[in-house]
């Protein structure tokens, strides 16, 4: 969809299909760390149901205070992330 306001939004403007339907799912725009992946491998099968919300792991070697206060935005993040995803 052309939206080339959108944090997501590639070079000529456009966002992917699964990118728009997990946000709105979420009421959110997806953060810079979270990806969409789709269960099945068929990239233009955007039904909620074979979508994912993934996390991209934190790099190794990072102190552990940050750690953890990656850990506990994590957990505020999600504490009410639908089933469905």
């Amino acid at each position: 969809m052309y939206l080339p306001e959108h944090p997501r939004a590639r070079t000529k403007g456009y966002v992917f299909e699964h990118i728009l339907v997990v946000e709105e799912k979420l009421g959110r725009h997806l953060e810079s760390f979270e990806n969409v992946h789709h269960r099945n491998g068929v990239r233009d099968d955007n039904r909620l149901g074979n979508l994912e919300l993934w996390t991209k792991p934190q790099p190794s070697g990072i102190r552990a205070r940050d750690d953890m206060a990656w850990a506990r935005e994590i957990l505020r993040l999600y504490a009410e992330l639908p089933e469905s995803l």
